[in-house]
């Protein structure tokens, strides 16, 4: 078994197309609310989201929705045998077919993000990974539908696809609230964007996020969001 541990949870990687990476620890760390009764995990993979977000906010019940079987399968037991239990739940379904009178307070998606690319030859990896034309559309829709009115919606992109996000959610009233500007080290460039939607207007606000100081030496900012959950600080 692939078995990834954390401070305050594990979680058991076998048969998910998408393992745990960097991209979801960060955005299940970064993303907030002030009070978040109900929180949304779109494509959930491992459950590794869902989870941070169920230690970070005590008060807080998360569910998950996943499209692949396997992966569902697997972030069910993962919550199951977690401190979270109680709190955590799943749906097998796409998002699109996700039906409740909820609203949530905090919507968090980690999606695939290579619109209309070269299609991973591995089907289910596939899926995990890449987007058609019109899924970004949707998903937006969708969370528009389900945010509640002082609700949250954070996702965590490549740049081209967070403008496109941007633009979209613009026309559904969403407006763009917080940008986090992702970087290897202060020399590269950005390479992800964790974008935060809302309905109300706020004031926006900007900042740049290095993982490395140097070659394989983390920075103070990365050891210091992750440190109540990684063994390894």
């Amino acid at each position: 078994m692939s078995i990834f541990k954390f401070k305050q949870f594990e979680v058991d990687q076998t048969g998910c197309a998408m393992k745990i990476n960097t991209d979801g620890v960060l955005i299940g760390a970064i993303a907030s609310h002030h009070q978040p009764k109900r929180g949304l995990d779109i494509g959930t993979g491992t459950g590794v989201i869902s989870m941070i977000l169920a230690q970070r906010y005590p008060q807080l019940s998360v569910h998950a929705v996943e499209i692949d079987a396997q992966a569902a399968e697997t972030a069910g037991k993962n919550f199951e045998h977690s401190d979270f239990n109680s709190r955590l739940s799943i749906s097998h379904m796409a998002i699109e077919h996700f039906e409740t009178a909820d609203k949530f307070d905090l919507i968090v998606s980690n999606p695939p993000f290579f619109v209309n690319d070269l299609k991973n030859e591995e089907v289910r990896k596939g899926i995990a990974r890449h987007a058609d034309d019109e899924f970004f559309e949707m998903l937006i829709g969708k969370a528009n539908e389900l945010l509640a009115t002082q609700g949250r919606f954070w996702l965590i992109l490549p740049v081209k696809q967070a403008n496109e996000v941007i633009a979209l959610a613009l026309i559904r009233q969403l407006k763009l609230v917080e940008r986090i500007n992702l970087h290897s080290d202060a020399q590269k460039p950005t390479f992800r964007q964790i974008i935060c939607l809302t309905k109300e207007e706020s004031e926006f606000r900007e900042t740049d996020f290095n993982i490395y100081e140097s070659l394989k030496v983390h920075s103070q900012a990365y050891k210091l969001l992750l440190k109540d959950f990684f063994l390894a600080f």
